[in-house]
């Protein structure tokens, strides 16, 4: 019997980091990257780390996953959706400048299916020393460039900003935007890389993200 996802592989023993064979309930199996160096172990649904995939994906892409999941990678939307379901589940973002400093924004999510376009819903407070960058929208549905849900209704960010995410006008935050290797020198080029706004502004291209979940119920455990 698999495990449903990373959370369960620690508890049944596994403190190694690395590829493994999940089964959350309803789903097929699949391949997911755990990362167990965090208290009781996550799965990492998004990294960006060197640019070697293209994150400007059409809607298909976002939702079957794409990438190594050794390295860069996406996961899929329908693989998120199954791992959390209806609960309730912390997302955790790790995002690192060129300077060497790193940030870290945890909150409180849950995800609808593909018919409500995979809508985040933000359940909890966020945590870390970063305002939201998310935008005050409690919901917000994911977009890609063939799949236009933002909340602009002038513009299409996905398109915009090169690459998937859950826009609410084009401006809060993009982690699955282009990859720069260095800061371009045109302000029009920067705001289509990975950014958050209220870390680093909308005009810094990011080094490096990672997105992860946990279940928040093991918080409520004594």
């Amino acid at each position: 019997e698999l495990p449903e996802d990373c959370h369960q592989l620690f508890l049944a023993g596994q403190q190694s980091s690395g590829v493994f064979q999940v089964q959350p309930a309803g789903s097929q199996p699949f391949k997911v990257y755990c990362d167990m160096t965090v208290e009781g172990g996550w799965t990492v649904i998004q990294r960006r780390t060197d640019g070697s995939v293209d994150f400007d994906q059409l809607w298909d892409a976002y939702k079957n996953g794409f990438g190594d999941l050794h390295g860069d990678f996406w996961l899929g939307l329908e693989k998120i959706h199954h791992l959390v379901q209806e609960g309730r589940y912390n997302l955790l973002i790790e995002m690192e400048d060129w300077e060497g400093n790193s940030q870290v924004v945890q909150f409180i999510f849950s995800l609808g299916g593909e018919s409500t376009a995979y809508t985040l819903n933000l359940l909890g407070p966020l945590s870390g020393e970063l305002e939201n960058a998310i935008g005050d929208f409690r919901q917000l549905p994911f977009s890609t460039r063939d799949r236009d849900h933002d909340l602009k209704a002038d513009t299409n960010c996905a398109k915009h900003l090169s690459g998937g995410w859950w826009f609410s006008t084009c401006g809060h935050a993009n982690l699955n935007g282009k990859y720069f290797r260095s800061i371009p020198r045109q302000r029009h080029e920067r705001k289509q890389g990975i950014f958050w706004k209220t870390w680093k502004g909308r005009y810094y291209p990011l080094k490096s993200t990672t997105m992860k979940i946990q279940s928040a119920a093991l918080e409520a455990e004594p």
